[in-house]
């Protein structure tokens, strides 16, 4: 909506009379204009045409009688002159204006109530403004000393390089199996080693008799027994006997 042409001063009068007694002829304008100036009827036509020009009345056809109305409210309307007239006489200076304006007249009961009531709203705003104004400051100081955001988990997971899957243990029974395997040839080496010993000195005592052979027999059997223990041991036996009894043979076909 374009905004509206300023209206003078006398157009203003003829406004307000349109505001305050709804939709009038040239004749009731005439009559009760605010200035009770004398003015010819004339005048006040041409008034009423120059605010029909400017779009700020209109007019319709009642009868005989052409009746004007506002086509704007006063607040709108006077909204602007106020300023004017604030910033012009007053330097914008409200309470002086306000003050001027208490000076001018007598105010009635009615009007004592509309303009506390309008103080009232005017203070309530201007503390609305004032702790908008302190809210906006308090947040701003916040934002300021609060530390950098970190980036969100997702963010750094994705930077992060992705973590090696644990390698799967073998079962308790394979490592079993296996630490089993290596201990039964650790024994077996060992008894061999024990019996080619004992089967060496059974052979260097030639002159020995074949039944002093079962001693040698014995201390390779305890050799054994010491070198592992006896479950995993039992492989280790059966080799060590037989290497026990092929010496034992090759002694007896000597002598």
């Amino acid at each position: 909506m374009a905004r509206p042409i300023h209206p003078s001063n006398l157009e203003l009068q003829a406004l307000s009379v349109l505001w305050h007694e709804g939709p009038s002829t040239v004749a009731t304008v005439h009559e009760t204009l605010p200035d009770r100036k004398d003015r010819a009827y004339t005048t006040v036509l041409s008034v009423m045409q120059s605010l029909e020009r400017k779009s700020l009345v209109k007019r319709a056809l009642v009868g005989r009688a052409h009746v004007y109305a506002a086509a704007y409210s006063q607040e709108v309307i006077v909204q602007r002159a106020t300023h004017d007239f604030l910033t012009n006489a007053f330097g914008g200076r409200l309470g002086e204006a306000l003050l001027a304006i208490l000076s001018a007249g007598t105010l009635t009961p009615e009007e004592k109530t509309n303009i506390e009531r309008e103080l009232q709203r005017h203070k309530t705003m201007a503390a609305k403004k004032t702790a908008k104004k302190a809210a906006v400051k308090a947040a701003k100081k916040t934002v300021k000393k609060a530390p950098a955001k970190k980036a969100p988990a997702k963010k750094a997971a994705k930077k992060a390089p992705a973590k090696k899957a644990p390698a799967k243990k073998a079962p308790a029974k394979k490592v079993a199996k296996k630490a089993a395997k290596k201990a039964t040839k650790k024994v077996a080496k060992s008894a061999k080693k024990v019996a080619k010993k004992a089967a060496k000195k059974v052979v260097a005592k030639k002159a020995a008799p074949a039944k002093k052979a079962a001693p040698a027999k014995k201390a390779a059997k305890k050799a054994v027994k010491k070198a592992a223990p006896a479950k995993k041991a039992a492989p280790a036996k059966k080799a060590a006997k037989k290497v026990v009894k092929k010496a034992a043979k090759k002694a007896a076909k000597k002598k």
